[in-house]
């Protein structure tokens, strides 16, 4: 294991405090994810690896016709080749009925990964209310391109990775399998079948230059990118859900920093959240000068606020002295309607291969607090 991060920062409202006491039933990877911020493993490693080569295909949905109690537990990438560049169209007006139909026009996806359920894809989106360009994977469950829901509309999942995330995102390597166990809880009716975006979240990987998903001054809106234009593409491309009730967001370390702090400042867009082993205080160099605007995309503050009707999942392993004390105290700050519940790892360390024994549990939570599939 690596030492630390620097950027691992300390930091429960009407919050539900839950400890698990029993082991994870599921197996981590053999790999020594790296530990804090800076060390996801898939900062250009291990990832890079994973997403190699690719054909081109259609745009993934384009062939179809048409907390947890204390006796479980819950649960990063490479570049693809290159796509060209999408630009997602404004958010559709919304129709009445519980599903939105895909309002066009369509992106161009390249195959970045098979797994066994399914490609993983990829697209380059250039963001009309941002301006930022970058890199956006996407993985529909086997249920999407399936006749029997050519007219259903699924929920969305929005990963986010660790690390520096500029170039890859961790969520669509195999060291990360959610996409096979999402698939294997759905057919078994634990989790829902969810459609899972997997965005950067950087546009260099020099943590001297971290967006920290939001808009600094001066910097490219990777906040906007994030909140308004990622799901505005995602309603162009795919059958979704009506509104916020099925829009989650999950990611583990940099990426838990991501889910809390969107969820927080967007409840009219996201639902849920779950932001596994995270911290909360915003600390990149590009907020010197700018405090107030550091402050007002502050999780540690946002939390505590009382604004956000959103449900969450804030996890710690339990092998981190440090990281318990952080997230705990985080999740006590919880101002209502916000409920945060805190999951605490028996044993677990700030590893790649831990995050991976969280995913069923964080899966099968998240449909529980996310509507599933809807029809009219």
């Amino acid at each position: 294991m690596q030492p630390q991060s620097s950027r691992f920062r300390a930091v429960l409202t009407g919050a539900t405090v839950l400890t698990l006491a029993a082991a994870l039933a599921a197996c981590g990877s053999a790999d020594g994810g790296n530990a804090g911020k800076s060390g996801d493993a898939a900062k250009g490693g291990t990832a890079s690896a994973a997403a190699g080569g690719s054909s081109s295909s259609s745009a993934p949905g384009s062939p179809a016709a048409g907390s947890s109690s204390s006796t479980t537990a819950p649960a990063t990438t490479a570049p693809a080749t290159t796509a060209p560049t999408t630009t997602a169209p404004p958010a559709p007006s919304a129709p009445s009925g519980k599903v939105l139909m895909p309002t066009g026009p369509q992106a161009a996806f390249t195959k970045a990964r098979d797994t066994a359920a399914g490609q993983i894809t990829m697209t380059t989106l250039t963001g009309p209310k941002s301006g930022v360009t970058g890199k956006v994977w996407v993985w529909l469950p086997p249920e999407y391109n399936d006749p029997k829901y050519a007219k259903t509309g699924f929920p969305v999942l929005t990963l986010y990775a660790g690390g520096q995330s500029a170039g890859y995102n961790t969520w669509t390597d195999n060291q990360l399998p959610i996409q096979e166990v999402d698939a294997d809880l759905a057919k078994q009716g634990k989790a829902h079948p969810f459609i899972m975006i997997m965005p950067v979240q950087n546009l260099d990987s020099n943590e001297a230059k971290a967006l920290e998903c939001a808009d600094i001054p001066g910097q490219p809106k990777m906040g906007t990118w994030m909140a308004e234009d990622i799901p505005d593409f995602v309603r162009a491309n795919f059958r979704t859900v009506k509104g916020r009730d099925g829009w989650g967001l999950m990611g583990a370390s940099t990426g838990a920093f991501c889910s809390a702090k969107l969820a927080l400042q967007h409840p009219d867009k996201f639902k849920a959240a779950v932001p596994i082993d995270g911290y909360f205080n915003p600390d990149s160099p590009l907020w010197k000068g700018y405090d107030g605007e550091r402050q007002a995309n502050s999780p540690d503050l946002l939390v505590a606020q009382g604004k956000a009707d959103v449900r969450m999942l804030a996890t710690a392993g339990g092998a981190n002295a440090y990281e318990m004390k952080l997230v705990k105290a985080w999740a006590a700050k919880a101002a209502p309607p916000l409920t945060v519940e805190y999951w605490e790892q028996p044993g677990g360390k700030h590893l790649t291969s831990d995050f991976k024994k969280m995913i069923p549990d964080t899966l099968q939570w998240l449909s529980k607090n996310l509507a599933g599939p809807q029809s009219d």
